[in-house]
């Protein structure tokens, strides 16, 4: 992006990036290692640089969009402790990576604008996906990702109840 920029300034185009975008199907919107060290280093070289995470998986079977901006922390800046104001369900494979970096960078409030044309669009592909969703089976259609959470989340406990049988600590209720 750095050689882009410098690039398109050269052959006098106005044109102005101002951050990237990538997806996260079905993880979440949140910052990996890379993406932190992706942010950084755009960072040092444009402002303003936003980085914005997209979930396409959780946005169609939730119904409402699952989008997250961010940006870094300067280096050596060292965030408070206190805890994310939002949970996230993010996979256990995925939970290592969220919890290196999860301190270096932080989200920013998010808001959509829609005109009358964009309402009138949407209601237009709502009616389609009404009916395709009507006519189809949302059993078949998203069990491979029904049965990754399941899966995801057999995997936590069995993790918490492995720890708590090590700790002493504490027991497992089950209802």
């Amino acid at each position: 992006m750095v050689e882009y920029m410098t690039l398109i300034k050269q052959v006098g185009r106005q044109e102005n990036a101002v951050g990237w975008y990538h997806s996260h199907p079905g993880y979440g919107c949140w910052l990996s290692g890379i993406d932190v060290s992706t942010q950084m280093l755009n960072q040092q070289y444009q402002e303003p640089w936003l980085a914005i995470v997209v979930d396409p998986v959780r946005t169609i079977s939730s119904g409402k969009v699952e989008l997250g901006a961010f940006r870094t922390y300067p280096e050596g800046y060292k965030a408070d402790d206190a805890p994310t104001s939002e949970y996230q369900a993010i996979p256990i494979s995925k939970i290592e990576d969220f919890g290196v970096h999860c301190k270096q960078y932080y989200p920013l409030d998010v808001s959509y604008f829609k005109s009358n044309l964009d309402n009138h669009l949407l209601d237009l592909l709502w009616n389609k996906y009404w009916v395709n969703t009507l006519s189809s089976n949302p059993i078949l259609s998203n069990r491979s990702y029904t049965a990754g959470q399941i899966g995801d989340l057999s995997e936590k406990l069995e993790q918490a109840e492995t720890q708590l049988s090590h700790s002493g600590n504490g027991r497992l209720l089950y209802a």
